[in-house]
């Protein structure tokens, strides 16, 4: 689900974000990539409303 609100914001295709995560992962596995880009995303929301607040 956050992955597809990330694909959503950015106006790109899901296929596309898992795409473009692959290609920037490294040796890292790619469900573990995955897992760290949405957390980076949720924890940076939060950031944001907490200084807009």
């Amino acid at each position: 689900m956050v992955l597809e609100n990330i694909a959503k914001e950015r106006r790109i295709s899901l296929a596309a974000l898992i795409a473009e995560l692959d290609s920037k992962r490294g040796e890292s596995l790619l469900a573990s990539f995955c897992r760290l880009s949405a957390l980076a995303f949720v924890q940076g929301r939060a950031t944001i409303k907490r200084k807009k607040v």
